[in-house]
């Protein structure tokens, strides 16, 4: 019997390490899969149309959301972000995990609509280290980073909200601890009703 893969939604404040922390899992991993979002907002250097992101319009995206076509979505930082659901959907049904990089507003809308899924909450060594990171990329205008700080600080009060922390001071050490969170998440009883009616006649 196939068990149902799971949906791993990580979020936390931008300058974390989450997409280090997806792209090390995905290399660790054979059976999880990256759902990419959609977005309104512009490439970043060396980002890939349909591996990073969807890059769309606005009007594009706005069809998505009227058509049903999006399991979430949300405006951050004056761009529209969202996670297309048919893929994440057939995944599930094929028994792969599927990790969504998502934003906190995102992640509750999610935890919503489909109350198993399993919300991990990315945290960065410190505030400082934080402000480093968001810096050293080189990719925004001063005011960008301000809103992204300013951004951070109000995700932060949002992590109790979520079924795991994981500290993002080493990133083999984030991604081992997730692969835990995955392994234990799969041995749940409520994950496994069908074996569980095997022994119970």
């Amino acid at each position: 019997m196939q068990q149902k893969g799971l949906l791993v939604v990580l979020s936390g404040p931008s300058g974390a390490g989450k997409g280090t922390v997806c792209q090390k899992l995905l290399e660790h991993r054979e059976t999880v899969k990256y759902s990419v979002s959609a977005t309104t907002r512009k490439p970043r250097e060396g980002e890939i149309e349909g591996k990073n992101y969807f890059f769309v319009s606005e009007s594009k995206f706005l069809d998505m959301i009227d058509n049903d076509g999006l399991i979430e979505w949300d405006k951050y930082c004056d761009n529209y972000y969202g996670t297309p659901k048919s893929y994440v959907e057939s995944c599930i049904q094929d028994g792969l995990d599927v990790v969504l990089e998502i934003t906190v507003a995102g992640a509750l809308e999610i935890k919503q609509k489909y109350p198993e899924c399993v919300l991990i909450f990315i945290l960065p060594p410190s505030y400082d280290e934080l402000k480093r990171r968001i810096v050293c990329r080189g990719t925004e205008c001063c005011d960008v980073i301000e809103k992204r700080l300013e951004q951070a600080y109000k995700e932060m009060k949002y992590a109790s909200k979520y079924d795991y922390l994981v500290l993002n001071d080493c990133v083999d050490n984030a991604v081992l601890n997730i692969e835990k969170i995955l392994d234990a998440e799969r041995l749940k009883p409520s994950r496994n009703t069908e074996l569980l009616n095997t022994f119970i006649k």
